[in-house]
């Protein structure tokens, strides 16, 4: 029972600060077969198409990866699509662990790879989250903007990176600091992630929190090199909480601050994949309800 709640812990902050695609948790991708190669593909050209046709640039896009249910999490990994990259047409900037580095670095990635990165073989989730114009234009420049991006690429890596503190960062903390970098009045300087979580503390970002309830599941992160403690208050490790930015953090802060963006989210089960307008999650198991539209692959 220890070694299965020990696995889940690790895995649940191993998603927590998933990277890009065959990079991610420095293992190899998971395997398909070729039918479920094929769908995954067609379900990859759903979601491009509805990011073709939203009249929008830029979208906050979030991926499921493993099972964070029992945290209250779906999604585990998020980045910025962008219509403009100049990799290819909304191909995902985002920041992942560089393994053989022992580093984050910023990664550009095709949409299709992207999606290839869900865990499980047979489909997954995927949010998208269209904001205002007002919105959406600075958050385009400061995403292609190398040197804006870059320069808050500065802390070690941690997927459990507390939301607060700078000596680590993980991919979706990077996120939520560049919409800080967007849209507040702040510097790409030395300070720049210093003044992107002041900016976000001021506008009411919050970041998940995690509870543990099992002490001895923390004291795992001594032997994960990626899991860290060093900058969680101990006030908190104390209670169990971690706290930590995820997709559903970002999106709850986009929403209360622009009420006119607009979510999409899909799912695939096999050959099916439901399309869902608006806030309201598309129900466990990929099951439509009215007002949704579904997809067959074969």
């Amino acid at each position: 029972m220890l070694r299965r709640a020990a696995a889940a812990l690790a895995f649940a902050f191993l998603a927590a600060g998933a990277q890009a695609g065959q990079l991610r948790y420095c293992d190899a991708p998971t395997e398909m077969s070729h039918a479920q190669r094929d769908r995954a593909l067609r379900f990859a050209e759903v979601v491009r198409s509805e990011l073709q046709g939203s009249g929008r640039r830029v979208a906050l896009l979030s991926r499921s990866g493993l099972d964070l249910t029992r945290f209250g999490e779906r999604y585990s990994h998020a980045g910025l699509s962008l219509q403009g990259s100049a990799m290819a047409p909304w191909s995902v900037r985002q920041l992942y662990y560089a393994c053989d580095e022992k580093r984050p670095r910023i990664f550009d990635q095709g949409l299709t790879a992207f999606l290839l990165g869900m865990s499980r073989p047979d489909g997954g989730y995927v949010s998208a989250v269209f904001l205002p114009d007002e919105a959406a234009a600075p958050l385009e420049r400061a995403a292609l903007d190398d040197r804006r991006a870059l320069a808050l690429l500065r802390g070690e890596y941690s997927a459990n990176a507390h939301a607060w503190a700078l000596r680590y960062l993980n991919c979706n903390q990077w996120v939520a600091e560049l919409l800080a970098l967007a849209w507040g009045d702040t510097s790409a300087g030395d300070e720049a992630r210093a003044q992107a979580q002041a900016w976000l503390r001021d506008a009411g970002y919050q970041a998940h929190e995690f509870h543990v309830p099992f002490a001895p599941l923390m004291w795992l992160t001594a032997v994960i090199p990626w899991l860290h403690h060093a900058d969680h208050p101990a006030d908190d490790l104390a209670q169990g909480v971690y706290r930590v930015s995820m997709p559903s953090a970002i999106e709850a802060f986009v929403r209360a601050r622009w009420p006119q963006a607009e979510r999409v989210e899909f799912c695939q089960a096999g050959t099916r994949v439901v399309l869902r307008r608006g806030w309201t999650p598309i129900a466990e198991g990929c099951q439509p309800e009215p007002g949704d539209r579904v997809l067959t692959l074969d």
